[in-house]
């Protein structure tokens, strides 16, 4: 219970929060169909491979830029992240995204707005792991592999 009393703990949450919240309005407000046409897959892989490569080097060192219940709760599992900290960031993780999802529906015009770039994932993916303590300890260096393969999953799996 010390933990929850610690400077470090608090702005980790924050961070969560933070993260999750622009990693929604970024990846989501570039989903949507700004312009009449189809709409671009490329655009929107870019725009979330991009969101979390930048909030992976911003804010990895500070929480480890999870930024996504699956992670942290592999990371629980893993024994890289104790429970109340794991608590904490789903808890800060879904809350951000609600308020960068509610951020964007409240600036988007209704017309462009549709589902709020609600999509459907193909058959057949994959998981791909890039980021470990264990490796050389510097969040820094997982930033780009961690946006490419998150640009790369939505350019594969991505209708």
């Amino acid at each position: 219970m010390r933990e929850l009393r610690s400077s470090s703990f608090w702005r980790a949450i924050l961070a969560e929060f933070l993260g999750s919240l622009l990693y929604a309005l970024l990846g989501l407000g570039a989903s949507l169909r700004w312009a009449p046409g189809p709409p671009s897959v490329v655009g929107s892989a870019l725009a979330f491979g991009l969101a979390q490569a930048t909030l992976v080097q911003a804010l990895g060192h500070v929480s480890g830029a999870h930024v996504n219940p699956a992670v942290t709760l592999a990371f629980l599992l893993a024994s890289q992240l104790s429970l109340p900290r794991a608590l904490g960031y789903l808890l800060a993780q879904v809350l951000g995204a609600l308020a960068g999802a509610g951020v964007l529906y409240g600036v988007t015009p209704a017309p462009v707005r549709g589902t709020l770039g609600l999509s459907a994932v193909s058959g057949g993916t994959g998981g791909l792991g890039v980021f470990d303590d264990r490796h050389d300890g510097r969040p820094g260096t997982a930033a780009v592999p961690v946006g490419f393969s998150l640009a790369l999953g939505h350019l594969f799996g991505v209708r």
